[in-house]
């Protein structure tokens, strides 16, 4: 596996300027992003900025809107939210060579995720990529699948604040370790990540996913903290019902889930009051990515033959709070 030299971060973002600030800050070559609007002009005015255990950190950036200005990169962090990849995937083929290892950083199932798991068959997960079209731009043989557990929010277009955690989780989708694998966790733990190689990159995607395709929607719908959410019995036992369901449904895919909702809310609660993800985009104004952290969820039970009435009940939920705030698709 040859070195990693040309990086480009393709959504620089809460997480992709999370790890795009953290990479160019340990590299004599300017990490590259792809970005448009605000965001765009900030890393052009003042490259990376993190801000991070009371200090900003500032490196350079090669920053643009076009992907044929970079041409083929060696690794390429794809951290967009999910409602915006099929078309960006399709933008960014000039970055992809023969040999770019492709890295995407996202929330909830990927579109990679049912390739290879018999049950769920060969048609792609509809939700995620509707009508394969993410699957044919990006090539399958040359993704890797990847965990971010960290708390990042966007200050403002081109400055990213972290509040917690760095670990980031790096495996191939077909299972086990790899030289390029052992490459990516090298260069991120280089830049200060907790870095850690999987076993079985589904089952770690799956066990975040368990978690948060909960909490993240109903967070939004009710603009409420963790703290408040897993405090209120009726709206804890409708998020247990539903991690229930889903525990069902990783087990008939190969991801079994040993812990108990209860256990896993526990040491939730313990993190105090953060806001998700989701209610960070609702709060901003930004597409809700329902699809990829509940509606894939309930696709594979329909596909599995598998109840899920209370994942039913917060995806529909959801979905119209998102379209009457004009942040999902109209039916």
């Amino acid at each position: 596996m040859k070195k990693l030299e040309r990086i480009c971060i393709v959504g620089a973002g809460a997480i992709g300027g999370f790890i795009g600030a953290r990479l160019a800050a340990v590299r004599s070559v300017p990490v590259a992003a792809i970005a448009r609007g605000a965001t765009l002009q900030a890393l052009r005015d003042h490259g990376w900025r993190l801000q991070q255990d009371g200090a900003l950190l500032q490196a350079p950036a090669i920053a643009t809107d076009r992907a044929e200005d970079l041409g083929p990169q060696d690794l390429v962090v794809i951290a967009v939210k999910g409602p915006a990849l099929a078309s960006v995937a399709a933008s960014i083929a000039p970055l992809i060579g023969p040999d770019t290892v492709l890295l995407p950083a996202m929330n909830g199932v990927p579109w990679w995720f049912g390739q290879g798991v018999p049950a769920l068959g060969d048609t792609p997960l509809q939700s995620v990529d509707p009508d394969g079209r993410i699957a044919r731009a990006l090539p399958q043989a040359q993704v890797l699948g990847c965990v971010v557990h960290a708390s990042t929010a966007a200050q403002e277009p081109g400055l990213v604040v972290h509040h917690m955690g760095r670990g980031l989780i790096v495996g191939e989708p077909a299972g086990g370790d790899s030289p390029r694998v052992q490459a990516v966790v090298r260069l991120l733990a280089e830049a200060g990540f907790d870095t850690t190689v999987s076993a079985d990159i589904r089952y770690d995607i799956w066990y975040k996913l368990w978690g948060n395709m909960t909490a993240n929607p109903v967070s939004a719908i009710t603009g409420a903290t963790m703290d408040r959410l897993l405090d209120d019995p009726l709206v804890r036992d409708l998020c247990s019902a539903a991690m229930r369901e889903a525990a069902a449904i990783g087990a008939r895919i190969g991801c079994p889930i040993a812990q108990t909702p209860e256990d896993r809310h526990a040491i939730t609660r313990r993190l105090g009051a953060f806001r998700t993800s989701m209610l960070q985009d609702a709060d901003a104004g930004r597409p809700l990515e329902i699809d990829s952290l509940i509606g894939a969820v309930h696709e594979m039970g329909r596909r599995l033959g598998e109840p899920t009435p209370s994942i039913d009940a917060i995806l529909g939920l959801a979905r119209l709070f998102g379209r009457v705030r004009g942040l999902y698709p109209a039916a």
